[in-house]
């Protein structure tokens, strides 16, 4: 049987430990996730290190239910954020005058080392995703 106190502290943590459905309620769980993580760093033996966890699963599944993969191709993902931030391909001087734009996105021509770089930087992604 629970105790009284066990139930009294579950009830609390019940408002905070939820299977977030929409974006809101992940921000909420990432908020209060980033807020655990600063008290627990790198120690295991925190008391609050598997309630830390636990909330990790829980935007995690989120995250795998609600948002898609990125596209695997590097055109395909230059055209998503391209789309994303509603840009055309005048918008893109990063990978040369408009021509070789073109043929980029047509897939006639392959990004370069130094187009990667910048768009990585530009879009604040990792350069791999462009590879």
């Amino acid at each position: 049987m629970l105790k009284p106190d066990l139930i009294q502290n579950l009830e609390h943590t019940s408002h905070f430990l939820f299977i977030p459905t929409n974006e809101e309620e992940v921000n909420q769980l990432i908020e209060l996730l980033d807020e655990i993580t600063d008290l627990v760093r790198d120690d295991e033996t925190h008391p609050l290190a598997n309630f830390m966890e636990v909330l990790g699963l829980l935007i995690e599944t989120y995250e795998n239910k609600h948002i898609p993969e990125p596209n695997s191709d590097p055109i395909g993902t230059l055209k998503h954020f391209m789309e994303e931030h509603d840009l055309n391909q005048r918008d893109l001087p990063e990978l040369g005058h408009q021509g070789v734009v073109s043929e980029i996105l047509s897939g006639k021509r392959d990004l370069n080392v130094r187009q990667i770089k910048l768009l990585s930087e530009r879009f604040k992604v990792p350069a791999s995703v462009f590879i």
